[in-house]
């Protein structure tokens, strides 16, 4: 595994380890890394329905 040094807020601080606190994650490293997993495939998809919706385009109205 690979370690990335990151800068969050102290706000963001506490509201991640409230979230650990609770028991949602065991640890910071956990949190941060589900955290970059939905964000990554969030973008994912957003990538392909934004690629269906040209193609969609260009299907009704062919090129411009």
């Amino acid at each position: 595994m690979e370690t990335i040094p990151a800068k969050v807020t102290e706000k963001l601080v506490l509201e991640m380890d409230e979230l650990i606190k609770e028991g949602w994650y065991a640890n910071r490293s956990e949190l941060i890394r589900d955290a970059i997993r939905e964000m990554v495939k969030r973008v994912k998809i957003e990538m392909l329905e934004q690629a269906i919706r040209e193609d969609v385009e260009w299907g009704l109205h062919g090129k411009n």
